[in-house]
């Protein structure tokens, strides 16, 4: 059985803070104000959230390989 992460490192690709945030268990977040800089980070193409675009580890659907939680329409572009 693989333990689940439910911690990330955060880093704002804008200003580059760096913040540890605890992840969502079952559901993916899609959009993150980061703390300095006010920023609203959302997720890259291809990309569930903002954890697995910016942070230092995937979300827990994508480490449990479920997939995401929701299909994003600019991921199949």
């Amino acid at each position: 059985m693989n333990t689940i992460v439910v911690e990330s490192v955060l880093t704002c690709p804008h200003c580059g803070c760096v913040k540890r945030e605890t992840m969502p268990v079952n559901a993916c977040q899609f959009f993150y104000e980061c703390s300095q800089c006010k920023a609203l980070l959302s997720p890259r193409p291809g990309d569930c959230c903002v954890f697995c675009s910016f942070g230092s580890v995937r979300c827990p659907p994508v480490q449990q390989e479920r997939g995401c939680c929701a299909v994003r329409a600019d991921a199949a572009d």
